[in-house]
């Protein structure tokens, strides 16, 4: 009997844009705290991490170290209007039906709040594709990549040598590679090549039209 092969999948700057989406949440998050960072505030560069490194490096230009307050008011806009600013990449939901219709289970696994990445993907049709989506959950114990794997690794039974990790950032290769998996780098989120093959990337992939076409070439493998 053949393995059970398996894709987890990293949400922003992977499968959907949500840039708009944070910026405004994280502006919402400073003007809580008192600050007036202006309406062209930049996130680009800081998205991927869990959110409170976020927010950490967002503070620490106005020398603030409130960083739980800033979590829960950027969680409070977020969940009200910032997840609804997400759009998925061309070309992921053909790419997502490719990878089922080849026998894989795909999984998510997302720094995000797990509930916030739910409704993220219901909203946008995506979550019938989805065998489980995985995120963070109060109390912090998923709140990093390596653990986060580990954990969907362990509850659906899944090998790290049959699996493989897709993202865009640095930290989705690490969190891989710290639990045996592969990581796959796509290009067209919020990392840059060099991020990515400084990580130590197994492969890197172009466009989404190709994606499905990796991953399972590299599950084949």
């Amino acid at each position: 009997m053949s393995p059970v092969r398996a894709v987890l999948l990293d949400l922003d700057g992977t499968l959907i844009d949500s840039q708009s989406g944070i910026a405004a949440s994280c502006l919402a998050a400073l003007r809580a705290l008192g600050h007036d960072p202006g309406e062209a505030l930049d996130v680009k560069s800081v998205i991927g991490p869990p959110l409170e490194d976020i927010l950490r490096a967002l503070l620490r230009v106005y020398g603030d170290d409130r960083v739980d307050e800033a979590v829960v008011a950027y969680r409070q806009h977020y969940g009200e209007m910032g997840l609804l600013g997400s759009e998925p990449y061309a070309g992921i939901g053909d790419a997502l039906q490719d990878m089922r219709r080849a026998g894989l289970r795909i999984y998510l696994a997302t720094s995000k709040r797990e509930v916030f990445a739910r409704r993220i993907l219901e909203n946008l049709k995506l979550a019938t594709y989805f065998d489980g989506i995985y995120g963070s959950v109060p109390g912090g114990e998923r709140d990093h990549k390596p653990e986060l794997l580990a954990h969907i690794l362990s509850e659906r039974d899944i090998r790290a040598a049959h699996s493989l990790m897709v993202g865009d950032r640095r930290h989705d290769i690490a969190g891989a590679h710290a639990v045996r998996m592969r990581g796959l780098g796509v290009l067209w989120g919020y990392g840059s090549r060099d991020e990515l093959e400084a990580a130590g990337a197994d492969q890197l992939v172009e466009g989404t039209a190709d994606l499905a076409r990796m991953v399972l070439s590299m599950l084949d493998g």
